[in-house]
């Protein structure tokens, strides 16, 4: 059986430095086709493009991760900026909302990691919490810069999550901001011991669509993109 196309979403940075040249990228952690491969699956990754291409990229997919990143946009979930919230991407946002709704559209197995989770709320109109450690008190979602912190979730029972992790573990986290407000359909599946959202599903319907705070790609567990994996493979 052939192994299903999984694409990735990159993101363009204007300045990057590799050999002798100095020039623009679209770029993406390499722990994310990585994580694809080791689960079984092939990885393309999405460059940016204009929204309206999304549709016809995401036909020619198995299935759909949205990588994590930097903040969104506020305006798109009706809110000012926090003194904290980072540097707007409109066109980052932009692309990967289209990825998202095209995914939802023609029901192709969906991942969000980190930010993939946030925009997938934020695309069903849900809303963020700008800086968590307002919200919660400490640090601990987000430490050192560039460093990973682990902490422990725990699945909600009965969820598509906890079908796939059906016990609390610890996972790789780097994030200030959180879900609050759920979009449309959506299932809180996990959550931190300080209560912050942790995972998301569609409440509703047969198809794959799940989002994690975390980053399965910076760990050693397979068993969330297997999931993916597994579902786009059944298409």
């Amino acid at each position: 059986m052939p192994k299903p196309l999984i694409g990735i979403s990159t993101y363009l940075e204007s300045s990057v430095r590799w050999g002798v040249w100095h020039q623009s990228a679209a770029l993406l952690p390499a722990g994310y086709h990585r994580l694809v491969q080791r689960a079984g699956g092939l990885a393309a990754m999405l460059p940016p493009d204009a929204p309206e291409t999304a549709a016809a990229a995401v036909e020619r997919l198995d299935g759909v991760v949205i990588a994590g990143g930097p903040d969104i946009e506020p305006v798109r979930y009706g809110a000012a900026p926090h003194p904290r919230t980072g540097p707007a991407g409109p066109e980052r946002d932009a692309w990967e909302l289209a990825l998202i709704e095209a995914a939802l559209a023609a029901g192709k197995p969906l991942l969000g990691i980190c930010r993939g989770m946030q925009l997938l709320n934020v695309a069903l109109g849900g809303t963020l919490v700008q800086h968590l450690p307002e919200s919660v008190g400490h640090d601990g979602h987000c430490g050192a810069p560039g460093v990973f912190t682990p902490h422990e979730v725990k699945p909600v029972p009965g969820t598509l999550l906890d079908k796939v992790l059906p016990e609390a573990v610890a996972v790789p986290s780097y994030h200030h901001q959180a879900v609050d407000r759920l979009g449309r359909g959506l299932l809180a599946c996990a959550h931190a011991e300080d209560g912050t959202l942790e995972a998301v599903e569609l409440a509703d319907g047969d198809g794959f669509v799940l989002a994690v705070q975390w980053h399965p790609e910076a760990g050693e567990d397979l068993r969330v993109m297997q999931a993916l994996v597994s579902a786009a493979r059944s298409l």
